[in-house]
């Protein structure tokens, strides 16, 4: 005889008495929000991608990653990893190294040769000007959906700031070269020296859309007094012609670079590396307020970087620059104190931002350029001209690569759409799985695994990448930090823990039910759950 599944007052087992009936409560399975996924401005699965790679499978974690984010081996590298900042795991002992397992996937997509295909032919065809992150992520998805796409660049290498402003000791070309190529392997074809300033005689060569991500190349100025000034340099101009090698740039001996941001930490960084044996950067905030990120600030101080805060650049003289000192008033803003020194340096490289040079959009009815060539757009990401849509450093955003990258992928859904004759709608976004919905003593400590750095002297005197990648058996360790936050993960708590036996496994990879007969309500699966992907609601009427 089979024993009863619980207690009950009657003689016989509780099959018959369904003591489902005493619930005023019922525990159902749900799908909260991951934080890592809801931080990412690529919209990235990365909680998809990572249970894949933690079982080992690292093409289909890198499948799933690519239907984001066609370049998992730049973004490896130069994102600013907001996803490991939202991270649960940090509040356990330190984040999962995401955007290290991310560079991982990519390297081995390289190195295997890993490739996806086109879309079934839509017969629409569609333009992009520029070849930066934001117009390559969008060929990219406009080709898997079917379309054909050609991109306009009006330089001589494809890869805008990815290759211009971001310094080869932090992304190596080879990357970049080969992440592109797979771009143009899935059928987009990229026209070089081409610059575009008539965007209606371009639809009128047959292109159905026009997507404009031109990025940000115009260095701003300022305006210094000087009696005699020496060699000043703008940091877009330094960076873009140590790309490019026609002329490299001849900095002397002492450089100051002029600003707080991530360019002016790799422009100081750079003049080290060409032979520069001072850098100083010149920041006229303090340390908490500069815009570039903390490790960026790290990495430069360790090889060697000066950086004077609270500090500005009063008048030049040939050689010798006079610095005031500067202090924060009650509402966080500098003011100037009085106090001067002159400092002795034979270039000066402003690294004061960028502003896109928008100025071609104008010529069409309804385009509206705001001031620093930015372009307003509405929710769908289209200009006020049917049919031509903005995004990256063109549009108001965070001026990361990927935040365009994501503006490439938006781009493009907005754009099927609308050739379609249809508006694109994102789908409803579940509730963010908090810390508080994690249950952390079920989980092991595991301090994550640090990437290996280049000496120091190394980082110097060379363009040697000076972070390097995780090896397999730590990039299967890292991917096996994540929590699963807000997710199912079949750990079968739930199926041990119940005391009635109401919870049914319906197989690997198919999760669990709930048998409402003889579930009493008790929310012992739901109180116990790792990860939080049981909730208990109202029992239904």
């Amino acid at each position: 005889m089979d024993k009863p599944f619980a207690i009950t007052l009657d003689i016989e087992s509780s099959y018959s008495n369904h003591t489902g009936s005493w619930r005023t409560e019922r525990p159902v399975y749900i799908d909260r929000l991951p934080p890592c996924n809801d931080a990412c401005p690529a919209g990235e699965n990365i909680q998809g991608w990572l249970h894949e790679a933690e079982e080992g499978k690292y093409e289909n974690a890198w499948r799933i990653l690519v239907r984001d984010n066609p370049m998992p081996g730049v973004h490896g590298r130069v994102c600013y990893h907001p996803c490991e900042n939202a991270c649960n795991r940090q509040q356990i002992d330190s984040a999962v190294s995401i955007h290290a397992v991310e560079r991982f996937l990519g390297d081995q997509a390289l190195k295997h040769g890993w490739k996806v295909e086109a879309g079934k032919d839509s017969g629409k065809k569609v333009a992009i000007i520029g070849a930066g992150p934001s117009g390559l992520s969008a060929a990219w998805h406009l080709r898997l959906m079917g379309h054909q796409v050609v991109i306009f660049e009006a330089g001589p290498m494809a890869g805008g700031m990815m290759r211009f402003g971001i310094p080869k000791y932090r992304l190596p070309r080879e990357v970049l070269d080969e992440e592109i190529s797979r771009i143009c392997d899935l059928g987009v074809e990229i026209k070089l020296n081409s610059k575009i300033d008539d965007i209606p005689a371009l639809m009128d060569e047959g292109f159905d859309a026009v997507f404009v991500a031109i990025g940000a190349h115009v260095a701003r100025r300022t305006d210094i007094p000087a009696r005699d000034a020496g060699t000043i340099l703008d940091a877009v101009s330094v960076l873009q012609n140590v790309e490019t090698g026609d002329t490299p740039p001849l900095l002397g001996r002492r450089v100051i670079v002029y600003g707080g941001g991530n360019t002016a930490f790799d422009t100081a960084r750079t003049a080290k590396r060409l032979g520069a044996s001072e850098t100083m950067i010149v920041y006229r905030r303090n340390q908490e307020q500069m815009p570039a990120h903390d490790f960026e600030m790290h990495e430069a101080v360790d090889e060697g970087i000066m950086v004077r805060w609270l500090s500005t650049i009063k008048e030049i003289d040939d050689t010798s620059y006079k610095i005031e000192k500067m202090r924060l008033n009650d509402e966080g803003w500098p003011e100037p104190t009085g106090e001067f020194e002159t400092i002795e340096a034979d270039t000066l490289i402003l690294a004061l931002g960028q502003t896109t040079d928008s100025s071609f959009l104008e010529k069409l009815d309804g385009v509206e350029v705001e001031r620093n060539g930015v372009v307003k757009v509405d929710e769908s990401m289209m200009t006020g001209f049917p049919g031509v849509f903005a995004g990256g450093d063109m549009v108001p955003a965070d001026r990361t690569v990927t935040t365009a990258t994501g503006h490439g992928k938006l781009a493009a859904r907005n754009i099927d759409a609308w050739m379609r004759g249809e508006k694109w709608q994102a789908g409803d976004r579940h509730e963010i799985a908090g810390f508080k919905h994690i249950n952390p003593w079920y989980y092991t400590d595991a301090p994550k695994k640090l990437q290996p750095v280049l000496d120091i002297a190394r980082r110097q005197s060379t363009f040697t990448e000076v972070v390097k990648g995780l090896d397999e058996d730590n990039a299967l360790f890292e991917a096996r930090r994540c929590l699963s936050c807000g997710n199912c993960f079949e750990c079968d708590n739930c199926y041990g823990m119940c005391p009635d036996n109401s919870v049914i496994k319906l197989g690997p990879g198919k999760g669990f039910e709930f048998n409402y007969d003889f579930c009493k309500g008790c929310g012992l699966c739901a109180a116990e759950c790792p990860c939080g992907a049981i909730t208990m609601i109202k029992e239904p009427e």
